[in-house]
């Protein structure tokens, strides 16, 4: 017979709770949520990117957009020159905070079927990045 020697195991730590800060992409460019869908267009293909932070007259966050839905827009039948960017923004007005945990922001975002969130400041006013999901 053999006498095995059993090793207590290590107390298993807790999943550390990483926060959005961690994660986050940069906010990357942010115009203003008067310019028209084909101007943003326009600075989406200038800075090779497929989102935009949109803020208001004041520098404040109102939300983001992305090629896609830019590009659904302009080649709706309903679509004009005078289409500004407040204009199409609608559920698009979500936020997260830095310190929001992941958990806490992919189960929103999931829930909202939302690609990607601005990251704001303690305000709610200045885009810090962008959490994006990855699919």
């Amino acid at each position: 017979m053999t006498l095995v020697q059993m090793q207590p195991r290590p107390a298993i730590a807790s999943p550390v709770r990483r926060t959005v800060a961690e994660v986050m992409d940069a906010a990357g460019p942010q115009v203003c949520d008067d310019m028209s869908v084909e101007v943003a267009l326009s600075v989406m293909a200038a800075a090779r990117t497929g989102r935009l932070v949109v803020c208001d007259q004041d520098g404040r966050c109102t939300g983001l957009v992305t090629r896609i839905e830019l590009t659904a827009v302009r080649d709706s039948s309903a679509y004009t020159d005078r289409v500004r960017l407040r204009d199409i923004l609608g559920d698009h007005r979500s936020f997260t905070s830095p310190v929001t945990t992941m958990a806490e922001a992919e189960h929103a975002m999931r829930s909202r079927r939302l690609g990607a969130l601005p990251v704001v400041d303690g305000q709610g006013s200045s885009a810090l990045g962008v959490l994006a999901l990855s699919l």
